[in-house]
């Protein structure tokens, strides 16, 4: 293995890559709209927890404040444009839905709706929300998992890599694919083979 030489760099976040979603949202009177988001990620899995972190200025943080609900999207590269877009323009002058050639989807539990073109829509409720400086984070419990039938197995097992699901890191937008292992591999009993 390759060791690094490394330079002392002053605190900040440099953890990468990052899962790259679009956040729809709604003010539970009509208008929706949508932010990308890549400060996300899962807290728990028992009750299933995820959270989003929003800066307060943004057009969003608002409608989230005022419903307690909002819905993660995973995108592809078939999004990367869209994605790129809504994070970018605010919503308080563009109908991203609408600009970006996006399909709203009605949600089973909350108001705000899902994006069609992405493979896997997570309805959340905001449990907690906390100010944390130039980001207010928001906690919330997951909902339902809507996923693509087109990543199912006869079985119902989900393919989720088959996607080409999208990561932001360091400024670049990247589309996944190469397996290098799967959970738990490094400490797999390798089957022995018999030989006749």
């Amino acid at each position: 293995m390759k060791k690094y030489k490394k330079q002392l760099w002053k605190a900040g976040n440099m953890l990468y890559p990052l899962p790259a979603v679009m956040v729809s949202v709604t003010d539970g009177e009509g208008r929706d709209n949508i932010i990308t988001v890549a400060w996300t990620g899962t807290i728990c899995t028992n009750p299933p927890m995820v959270y989003i972190s929003v800066r307060p200025s943004r057009f969003s943080c608002d409608m989230i404040r005022k419903t307690g609900e909002f819905v993660i999207n995973l995108t592809t590269e078939e999004t990367a444009f869209a994605t790129d877009y809504c994070g970018v323009r605010s919503g308080r002058d563009t109908d991203k839905f609408e600009k970006m050639h996006l399909t709203r989807q009605k949600a089973e539990y909350v108001k705000a709706p899902l994006i069609a073109e992405c493979p896997v829509s997570i309805e959340c409720r905001v449990t907690e929300e906390k100010p944390l400086g130039s980001h207010t984070m928001f906690m919330a419990e997951v909902l339902a998992v809507h996923a693509a039938e087109e990543l199912l197995d006869p079985d119902g097992g989900l393919h989720l890599n088959a996607a080409g699901l999208m990561v932001y890191s360091h400024g670049e937008y990247l589309k996944t694919g190469k397996k290098l292992g799967t959970f738990g591999y490094s400490v797999k009993k390798q089957k022995v083979r018999r030989t006749k």
